[in-house]
């Protein structure tokens, strides 16, 4: 090696093949005199590691080492390491000697020795050289046969930069997680596309919890079994992924489900329940509309998601669980925590990865693969391929990504539409009389929006019609409808309801009957007073 440079290697003692004072030591490999032995290494200093029991072991090498390379200067290094198979004992005292050692770079360059023994030592060293704590290449050596004492050596430069296959590797491997994150939907739009490129980076990395923010339908919950996917395909988890809808946990049975009971804990435990905190142990606990849960059942998942510990109802003995929480709302929280609905430590636990999934409407450049995708989801479950038209396809994406088209229900609505279309299409391709059919019917399906005046009336009329009964009533009838039932519900029975609303004509009659003209007045819609009060 020609270098104006000094070379200085850095290496254990071999503490047991580096032993021998007989003659015969000359003829047989010894890691650390070998490396003296190469006419192509001069090497002018050897730093040598070693603990207080080999300290006269290396003054042995000191005295070999001359006779083989008088210019080399032998320098000891004494380490403190109780257990040579610990790993936080090993890299601690390396990087101790690491950090106290006065690396000159500028003149001199630095080999680290790595040979048999330990691997645990080896492990380390890779690490410090990879964290940049250690500015050295390696230099592997290893016996060759038994009548050749200087074995043989090899020098490794552990910087994967300069390989541009191995970058090459990484970066297609970063592709393909982003394309699992995305279901291998070729997505175009910039801004999700670098969402998820986080998304990807935080799921390899950290196991702290995720929230996933954004409307119904844009596909929080999809994007949370991707995660999962992902991890497991990593080797980062063992455990189940649990999903859970938290709007649909009601009442008292909300703490059992999440957190389990124990036998005989209220009436009907008539057996221990574990619980979705426990099943999710070793993997992954998705609770979707986590805005829905009470004040009470966020302080048990506070505890349980600092401590990994929490109470069963009914117990006195806590249980342990080791999960990653992934969170879903499409709620403000920071809104829902002004209003004292939302615990703030909670939401401040939460907050270390928050991502906002954006609308489909936001998002009109993936429509095109986002429906080949629904086609080919269609034909796995149904075993039919379809295929649109191209006049077809080029009309409903012309309506898909025009201002009439607002995908309230966002992905949901894309998958019942192409669904529909390719349910009714009649051979193997999707044409123009069914993209005509359906463009009418998301038009009908959508065309009943709340105004500032009667933004309450719809959701009234949204707990007792379907859609599709709203899209078919007159604007007259509908604002009409939404009055009628906005008094109903605001009085003590049907006939005090007559009252208001026939309160002029009633005194023209000789004979009223409030009731009976509100329940006709019902009927006309296919409504009983049951319907309406039902839903106060």
């Amino acid at each position: 090696m020609q270098n104006s440079k000094k070379t200085v290697v850095i290496g254990f003692v071999g503490s047991t093949l580096d032993q021998g004072k007989n003659p015969e030591r000359w003829q047989r490999w010894r890691p650390t005199m070998s490396l003296l032995m190469h006419e192509d290494l001069i090497i002018d200093e050897l730093v040598l590691l070693h603990d207080r029991r080999n300290a006269g072991l290396f003054e042995f090498l000191k005295k070999d080492a001359q006779q083989l390379s008088p210019h080399t200067q032998m320098i000891s290094q004494k380490v403190n390491i109780r257990d040579a198979w610990d790993f936080s004992d090993m890299y601690g005292a390396l990087y101790d000697f690491v950090k106290s050692y006065a690396f000159d770079t500028e003149n001199n360059q630095y080999l680290l020795h790595i040979t048999t023994g330990t691997h645990v030592a080896q492990i380390c060293w890779y690490l410090l050289i990879d964290a940049h704590y250690l500015p050295a290449k390696l230099i592997q050596s290893s016996p060759t046969g038994k009548q050749q004492p200087e074995g043989e050596y090899r020098i490794i430069d552990l910087d994967l930069s300069r390989y541009a296959a191995l970058t090459q590797r990484f970066e297609n491997e970063k592709t393909e997680n982003w394309q699992q994150l995305k279901a291998n939907i070729a997505t175009k739009n910039k801004g999700f596309n670098q969402l998820i490129q986080e998304v990807e980076l935080v799921a390899i990395r950290s196991k702290a919890p995720i929230l996933i923010m954004g409307a119904t339908g844009v596909g929080k919950s999809h994007l949370a079994k991707q995660i999962y996917e992902l991890k497991k395909e990593k080797f980062h988890l063992t455990g189940r992924f649990i999903d859970v809808n938290c709007a649909t946990l009601v009442g008292d049975s909300t703490m059992s489900t999440l957190f389990g009971h124990s036998k005989g804990a209220f009436t009907g435990a008539v057996s221990a329940r574990t619980g979705y905190l426990k099943s999710a142990d070793q993997g992954i606990l998705f609770l979707d509309e986590i805005a829905e849960l009470g004040l009470d059942e966020q302080a048990m998942l506070l505890k349980a998601l600092e401590d990994q510990l929490f109470f069963p109802v009914g117990s006195d003995k806590e249980v342990q669980a080791d999960f990653q929480l992934i969170a879903g709302t499409n709620k403000d929280l920071r809104e829902e925590v002004q209003a004292g609905r939302f615990r703030e430590d909670l939401w401040a636990r939460l907050n270390t990865w928050t991502f906002f999934l954006p609308n489909l409407k936001d998002r009109s450049e993936d429509l095109a693969p986002n429906i080949e995708f629904e086609l080919q989801r269609f034909a796995n479950v149904h075993q039919r391929q379809l295929r649109f038209h191209s006049d077809a396809l080029q009309k409903y994406l012309d309506f898909a990504q025009s201002s009439e088209a607002i995908w309230q229900g966002n992905f949901r609505d894309l998958t019942a539409s192409v669904t529909r279309m390719a349910t009714l299409a009649d051979r193997e391709r999707i044409g123009l009389s069914e993209v005509n059919s359906e463009i009418q019917r998301l038009k009908n399906i959508w065309h009943i929006q709340p105004s500032k005046q009667s933004k309450q009336g719809f959701s009234q009329l949204t707990n007792i019609l379907s859609l599709e009964q709203i899209a078919e009533l007159d604007e007259f009838d509908r604002i009409q409808l939404e009055g009628v039932i906005d008094i109903c519900r605001k009085s003590k029975s049907m006939a005090d309801a007559g009252r208001r609303l026939f309160s002029v004509s009633r005194e023209q009659r000789q004979s009223t009957n409030d009731s009976d003209r509100v329940k006709k007045y019902l009927a006309k819609f296919g409504l009983i007073w049951a319907d309406i009060m039902s839903h106060v």
